[in-house]
């Protein structure tokens, strides 16, 4: 995706993709199947673009993306930008939201992303593009409207992301970025034991909880952006088999679980996960992190 990194893993480096990644921020050397998702193996990337679609279907990420969506307030005839667009599903919500008169561009790295994007597009206003964050071929202000979604987590400069982000939003323009403090994951009815093993095996890996979503506010600070909402959105999962798809530590079937984790590690926390989804005693929970800024100036004459 548009920056693609493991989908709700624990990952590290400078991945970019739509799609989470837990525990980040790490070193460069632990890339993750997301990082690099065109040279994936066909069964692989087939896995990978199904996470995408599930992680879109579930309840908690709905509910997270219905409330970014409400800030962002996309309006009929505008032109807007979903920066690391993954299958599209929010590009379409977007072009729903512009109307005929309208334009969204759904932008990503990977091309089979795109790729799976377009084939479900119906057509305008919606249209999709490969291309980088940091370095988008559009424009000064040729969007009244912008969106990223767990992106900046994976990149090595998001500060750099941001400000080109900004430079194509017009003066008055919106700019909406989502992210995911990995640092706020917890668990009840699993022993913090088996919980701060696998903590401890990220770090051993050279990663490291990320802060990601509580730094964006400071982010758009510093890039001159006004007007400034900030909402936490905490998701919670009592049933494992639907945190799995946030939650990497949870996965099972044909993702692989966080890189770096010893099998034996993961196998003790799963069979916790478990015991404690029998007795009816297991919770997670995840905050998120949505920043909406205004661009600064006065708002151009209204396109003809």
């Amino acid at each position: 995706m548009s920056v693609p990194a493991f989908a709700g893993g624990l990952v590290g480096g400078s991945a970019r993709g739509g799609a989470p990644a837990a525990y980040c921020g790490a070193v460069e050397e632990h890339r993750t199947p997301f990082a690099a998702l065109d040279d994936q193996a066909d069964q692989l990337r087939a896995a990978l673009i199904a996470y995408l679609d599930a992680t879109a279907a579930d309840a908690e990420i709905r509910r997270m993306r219905a409330e970014a969506l409400a800030l962002l307030d996309p309006r009929p005839g505008e032109r807007l930008l979903d920066a690391g667009c993954g299958a599209g599903e929010v590009a379409r919500q977007l072009g729903a939201a512009v109307g005929p008169g309208g334009e969204v561009v759904g932008l990503d790295l990977s091309r089979d992303a795109i790729a799976v994007a377009d084939s479900r597009s119906g057509g305008p206003p919606v249209r999709y593009l490969t291309g980088d964050v940091a370095a988008l071929d559009f424009p000064d202000g040729y969007f009244d409207g912008v969106r990223t979604e767990r992106v900046l987590q994976h990149l090595p400069e998001p500060d750099r992301a941001i400000a080109e982000l900004a430079r194509v939003t017009r003066p008055g323009g919106r700019l909406c970025a989502i992210d995911t403090d990995w640092s706020s994951l917890c668990f009840e009815g699993v022993a913090p034991a088996l919980v701060e093993g696998l903590r401890a095996e990220a770090e051993a890996a050279g990663m490291r909880l990320g802060t990601a979503g509580r730094q964006l506010r400071g982010r758009l600070v510093r890039a001159g952006l006004v007007d400034l909402r900030v909402r936490a959105v905490t998701l919670v999962f009592t049933d494992p088999a639907a945190g799995a798809q946030v939650l990497p530590m949870l996965r099972r079937g044909d993702l692989p679980g966080p890189p770096g984790m010893s099998p034996r590690v993961l196998a003790d926390f799963q069979a916790a996960v478990d015991a404690a989804a029998a007795a009816d005693a297991f919770l997670a929970a995840l905050t998120m992190w949505i920043a909406v800024g205004t661009v600064a100036g006065p708002p151009p004459e209204a396109r003809t």
